[in-house]
C-alpha cells in the first residue's frame, strides 16, 4: 500500500514533466518586428521529436554514426537558449536575401567562444561574421542575419522597446514542423513546411492531386531546367529581383528550358620573357555553361523590345546581355521575344499549360560550385530535384532528395 502511495505521485510528476518538456510550448513570439513582411517559424520541439523518432527506428545510428563532430560544441550547448519556436523574419523594403533572427543567450561569453571556434571573424563591438552570416551580441541577446544592415533597427525595435507587442504562433503555424508566412497589412498567407523521409514540402493546401498531375507530365523529360509561368507568377517572382520588370516588359507568359554542358574556356594572360618582351600565354580550363531557350510572350512585342533596349540589355549584335551566359541571340516576333544560346541550341518542348519551375540535379552543377564546403556539396548532390507549382490559389514547393538508407533528418 505504501509503495502505491509513492508510485502514483511519482507517475503524476513524471507525466507533468513529460508534458512540459515535450508538449507544452510557449507560443508568444516576442521577436518579430511590426514591419516584417515574411516570417519563418520552426517548431523546435516537434523537430526534435521527429528526430528522436527517426533515430529510434534506425538502430544503425544509435552508436553515434559519424564521429567527426564529437569533439566540437553543438549549437544547443553553445550558450543559446533554444526557443520553442525559432523566429526568422524578413523586413519590408529590404533585399530578398536579408533575413534575421533574435536569440536569447544563457551565457553570452560561451556563445562568443562558440563563434570563434567556428572561425567567425570578430569585427569589433561584439560583431562577428563568417561569409554571408552575421551576429551581434547585445547583452543577453544575439541578433543573427544574412546581413548586418538592419541590426541597429532591430535592436531598437525589439530589444530596447519594453512594450513591443508579442504575436501568437497560432497565427502562423498549425501542427507542422515549420511554416513560412507572408504578411500584408492585416492579411497573413501561411504555408506549411513538412519534413518527410526523402523530401521537404512547402505548401498552402493538402490536395496532392493537382501537384501530382504536374509531376507526371514532367517525368517524360530530363532537362536541367524547365519552367512555364503566367503573368501573375511572373509578377510574384519579379518582386524578388525587380518589382517593375513584369509590368514594364509587358510580359504575359514565360517559358524556358536549359541544359548544362562542360566546355573548354580559354584564359589569355601576358608575361615577360628574359628580354622583357610581352608574351601572350593561353591556358585552358573546363567550365560548366548552360544551353537555353527562353520564350517571352507579351501584350506588345514592340514595347517589350523597347524596354529591353532602354535597359541596355540588347547590344549591337542582338545579344541579350542581361543573361551572363554568352553567346546568345534575341529575336522579336508577333507574340513577343525569344532568347536562345547559340553554342548548342535547345528546343522548347510543347507547352504544358501549367505554372511550374523544375530544377533537376546535375553532376555538372555541384562539381562546379568550388566555393562550397564538402558538407554543402554533399547536401546538394543528395537532391534529386526542386519543383515549384501553382494552380489558382494553391502553391507547392518540393525539394525531393534521392532515395537513401536514412531519412533526411538523419542524413542532413
Amino acid at each position: 500500500m505504501k509503495k502505491k502511495k509513492i508510485i502514483v505521485p511519482l507517475l503524476v510528476l513524471l507525466a507533468v514533466a513529460v508534458y512540459f518538456v515535450v508538449f507544452h510550448k510557449d507560443k508568444s513570439l516576442r521577436y518579430i518586428p511590426e514591419n516584417a513582411d515574411a516570417v519563418v517559424l520552426i517548431d523546435s520541439k516537434k523537430l526534435m521529436g521527429q528526430y528522436l523518432f527517426s533515430l529510434a527506428t534506425h538502430p544503425s545510428e544509435w552508436s553515434g554514426g559519424d564521429t567527426k563532430n564529437k569533439s566540437s560544441t553543438s549549437f544547443k550547448d553553445s550558450g543559446v537558449r533554444i526557443p520553442d519556436f525559432l523566429q526568422i523574419f524578413h523586413i519590408k523594403d529590404t533585399k530578398f536575401s536579408e533575413w534575421y533572427s533574435v536569440l536569447e543567450l544563457k551565457d553570452p561569453q560561451k556563445f562568443i567562444a562558440f563563434l570563434k571556434k567556428r572561425n567567425f571573424t570578430e569585427n569589433g563591438n561584439n560583431r562577428f561574421q563568417k561569409e554571408q552570416f552575421f551576429f551581434v551580441i547585445e547583452g543577453n541577446h544575439c541578433i543573427a542575419g544574412t546581413s548586418d544592415l538592419a541590426f541597429e533597427t532591430i535592436n531598437k525595435k525589439l530589444l530596447q522597446t519594453p512594450l513591443n507587442p508579442a504575436r501568437n504562433a497560432e497565427e502562423f503555424i498549425q501542427n507542422t514542423v515549420g511554416s513560412i508566412s507572408f504578411i500584408s497589412g492585416q492579411k497573413i498567407q501561411n504555408f506549411s513546411i513538412e519534413l518527410h523521409d526523402d523530401e521537404i514540402e512547402i505548401k498552402n493546401n493538402s490536395n496532392q492531386k493537382i501537384f501530382n498531375a504536374i509531376v507526371s507530365k514532367l517525368q517524360k523529360s530530363d532537362q536541367f531546367l524547365e519552367l512555364e509561368l503566367d503573368q501573375e507568377n511572373i509578377r510574384n517572382f519579379s518582386r524578388f529581383f525587380n518589382k517593375s520588370i513584369a509590368d514594364s516588359s509587358q510580359a504575359t507568359f514565360l517559358r524556358a528550358i536549359a541544359d548544362l554542358e562542360q566546355v573548354n574556356d580559354t584564359i589569355v594572360s601576358y608575361e615577360f620573357d628574359d628580354n622583357f618582351n610581352e608574351v601572350e600565354k593561353k591556358t585552358f580550363q573546363k567550365i560548366t555553361q548552360p544551353n537555353y531557350s527562353i520564350d517571352i510572350q507579351s501584350k506588345d512585342a514592340e514595347k517589350t523590345w523597347a524596354y529591353f533596349q532602354s535597359k541596355k540589355w540588347i547590344n549591337g549584335e542582338n545579344q541579350f546581355t542581361a543573361i551572363p551566359f554568352q553567346p546568345n541571340e534575341i529575336t522579336k516576333n508577333n507574340n513577343g521575344v525569344v532568347i536562345k544560346s547559340t553554342r548548342r541550341p535547345v528546343v522548347i518542348a510543347p507547352q504544358l499549360k501549367e505554372n511550374y519551375i523544375l530544377i533537376r540535379n546535375n553532376s555538372l552543377l555541384y562539381s562546379s560550385l568550388k566555393t562550397l564546403s564538402n558538407t554543402e556539396k554533399k547536401v546538394i548532390s543528395d537532391i534529386d530535384y526542386v519543383l515549384y507549382g501553382n494552380k489558382s490559389q494553391d502553391y507547392w514547393l518540393t525539394i525531393k532528395a534521392k532515395k537513401g538508407k536514412l531519412p533526411l533528418i538523419l542524413r542532413w
